[in-house]
């Protein structure tokens, strides 16, 4: 684990943030990278037959939807349904994720994807493995512009536990403005939470105590008197995480109803069967 790859906190405490190593970003990459060209020459060979009768622009119009398709519709649309996996991660042991540790939605997918068709695509990978190599966590340029990187699910340290609210705390967590909190902070704390029942008991409260007053700058009003560091830090992370899903599923049905209304016909004509 390099110095990168971990995530320092009071006392001296080394969270690892379970960055994958490079080897395994490459052959994850290679193996989709395979399977993107395998798709996408059998994809080709069957529409060269099927359109053999149209002119060469409907040809190449065809090819090139084919091609976009395999190089980006694909890959963002399995990354984002799987939350960050793919042939070649599932392979790898491997997950994209948010820097701080989170769920990866399609936003990031698509930024991934597009830049993916440069550095990967136009460069055989030469352009991702160079900017890894020397970039932390073993980030390439989609993991930079999308806010990701690659994490192992493999031969790693256990997945961090679903967090719950504490009791007491969901009244006051529903009506709290939480602003952004820095995704550094956010994946200590995660971390803190789960180390948290195996450390020495000065250093836990003395970790704990610093992160709540860390977390007090993006938090208005403060939670009850009274309020347990920790049960603090859960409870704003647990709302953020539940705000969050909430965002993105109201988008994501958004997004259903549009495509009804795009499919729908105009009002007053009616649908011929």
């Amino acid at each position: 684990m390099t110095d990168e790859d971990a995530i320092l906190i009071g006392e001296g405490v080394v969270l690892d943030s379970g960055a994958a190593p490079l080897p395994l970003r490459i052959l994850s990459g290679v193996i989709d990278l395979v399977s993107v060209y395998a798709l996408l020459l059998v994809g080709m060979s069957a529409l060269e037959r099927v359109t053999g009768g149209l002119n060469d622009a409907w040809i190449r119009s065809v090819l090139i939807v084919w091609t976009v398709t395999c190089l980006v519709l694909v890959p963002m649309t399995v990354e984002t349904l799987t939350r960050g996996r793919s042939l070649g991660r599932w392979a790898a042991g491997l997950r994209i994720v948010r820097d701080d540790g989170g769920p990866v939605s399609v936003r990031h997918a698509a930024a991934r994807a597009l830049l993916g068709v440069l550095e990967i695509y136009a460069t055989a990978g030469m352009l991702a493995m160079t900017v890894s190599a020397f970039g932390a966590r073993g980030k390439r340029i989609g993991d930079y512009v999308a806010g990701t990187y690659a994490m192992r699910t493999r031969g790693a340290k256990r997945a961090l536990p679903r967090l719950a609210m504490p009791i007491g705390l969901a009244g006051w967590a529903r009506t709290a403005d939480i602003t952004r909190l820095p995704d550094g902070l956010a994946l200590t704390a995660r971390m803190f939470l789960a180390r948290a029942p195996g450390m020495h008991a000065p250093s836990r409260v003395r970790v704990g105590t610093r992160l709540s007053e860390q977390f007090a700058a993006h938090v208005a009003p403060l939670p009850p008197a009274g309020t347990h560091p920790e049960a603090f830090v859960a409870a704003v992370l647990v709302e953020r995480r539940d705000r969050e899903q909430a965002v993105e599923e109201a988008r994501m049905a958004r997004a259903v109803r549009d495509g009804d209304a795009l499919r729908r016909l105009p009002f007053g004509i009616p649908d011929a069967d």
